[in-house]
């Protein structure tokens, strides 16, 4: 289909483009950024005057809940969701049931995502057998099937032996491991070491916990070389090692989630489930570390760490219920808010979620560019919304963002050149 978008405020932080322009579509790719060919008829036009038209969002950590939940058609609430939240393509970590280790499960999750026509999923595969940390995966062929990369999710490896030969068999593809930095037995608690978790009684989760595991993964790179991608760094103590790697020139990315970017400790409440989230969040000080290093650059990535949960797992006390939040609709809003919290120039705010994200995959895609694939988000910057459930695609309704009053919203998002979601 030919879809033109007329006279919206194109930003593309790729190109740092920033210029009202009209943008045509052909046959799922951009032909033209301003004045269309002499011979192209559009099918569709959408009016984008007042809007800001951006490359869709790449989102570098979402859980769909499949394989697991497929009768409750998990899939197609989440895709739906992240198409509303103007995310077109995602990751998914392969801590599903069963877990991500065959192929097989990998072309399955991939068939059944592709025939939704919505976000594109780049599922990433188990790092060891059944994530045991014992056993490595058939790398090569899970590639084949679709992986993107490699990671343990959130089980720790206790075995630093396997952890470095799975860094050199990835070395030697040059396959990415994608690692929570988080030691196994430091790393059991609930909620972040400090006054307020001793107060509540609530066993702690110490910053140590992540600063041991960078150790480790770093002096494993400096022999092995291997590209590794840190995922939700949390803590100032984190953020200073990362920046100290990166100036050695260690091969490494990192993300940090919205829970992380934007609360802190104070925000469990009084035993508030909504805010039961991995890695649990902290003090102040490095909510406020976490934001200048995402500003700056040491920070590549900001990512939604969408984990829908039921409300059966969150109707427990705090340490029993489930840890996670839903996320994906939330994400291009709460880069909004960062930005203007922050005083965060716009299109570093949004490299962050489309351009500099895709960096991290290696894949030419968060960016609009003449004969790129035609993944656009039609934002409105001015609009405000409230988060509620009802407000919420998303099979997970809770999110302690649960009535913040955010800026931005959707209007349209295109896959592939075509329409997916429209409000």
């Amino acid at each position: 289909m030919k879809i033109l978008i007329q006279g919206g405020r194109v930003i593309d932080p790729a190109s740092k483009t920033d210029t009202v322009a009209d943008v045509a579509i052909s046959a799922g790719k951009i032909v033209a950024i301003g004045k269309a060919p002499a011979d192209f008829q559009a099918q569709k036009t959408i009016d984008a005057k007042g809007l800001i038209v951006m490359p869709g969002l790449v989102d570098l950590s979402v859980r769909l809940k499949e394989p697991g939940h497929e009768h409750e058609g998990m899939l197609d609430s989440e895709l739906a969701a992240a198409v509303a939240g103007g995310v077109t393509s995602l990751v998914c970590p392969p801590d599903t049931d069963p877990v991500l280790d065959e192929p097989g499960l990998v072309e399955m999750l991939r068939f059944k995502a592709e025939k939704l026509n919505r976000s594109k999923v780049m599922p990433l595969g188990a790092l060891t057998r059944g994530l045991k940390g014992e056993v490595l995966t058939e790398m090569v062929q899970l590639t084949e099937a679709g992986c993107v990369g490699f990671s343990q999710a959130e089980v720790a490896l206790e075995n630093t032996q396997v952890l470095q030969r799975a860094l050199q068999y990835a070395n030697s593809f040059g396959y990415t491991v994608w690692l929570r930095p988080q030691e196994l037995h430091l790393g059991k608690g609930v909620a972040a070491s400090g006054p307020l978790a001793t107060r509540m009684g609530l066993s702690g989760v110490p910053v140590a916990a992540e600063t041991i595991a960078l150790h480790t993964i770093f002096e494993l790179l400096k022999s092995t070389k291997a590209h590794v991608h840190l995922c939700r760094i949390s803590s100032a103590a984190g953020v200073a090692l990362v920046r100290q790697a990166k100036a050695e020139g260690l091969p490494i990315t990192c993300d940090v989630s919205i829970n992380s970017l934007h609360l802190t400790d104070a925000d469990v409440g009084y035993f508030d489930s909504r805010a039961r989230v991995s890695p649990p969040l902290r003090q102040q000080r490095d909510r406020d570390a976490l934001r200048q290093a995402l500003a700056d650059g040491t920070i590549d990535a900001l990512v939604s760490d969408h984990s829908p949960v039921s409300e059966d797992e969150k109707a427990l006390p705090f340490a029993e219920a489930e840890p996670g939040a839903t996320g994906l609709e939330l994400l291009l809003s709460l880069a909004l808010k960062w930005s203007q919290d922050s005083k965060v120039p716009l299109l570093r705010a949004l490299a962050t979620v489309t351009n500099e994200a895709a960096r991290v995959l290696k894949q030419n895609m968060g960016q609009l560019k003449v004969g790129g694939q035609a993944d656009v988000c039609i934002l409105d910057p001015e609009a405000h919304w409230q988060v509620t459930s009802d407000n919420l695609r998303s099979q997970g309704k809770f999110t302690p963002f649960s009535g913040y009053d955010l800026p931005g919203r959707v209007r349209c998002t295109l896959v592939h050149g075509q329409v997916a979601y429209s409000a």
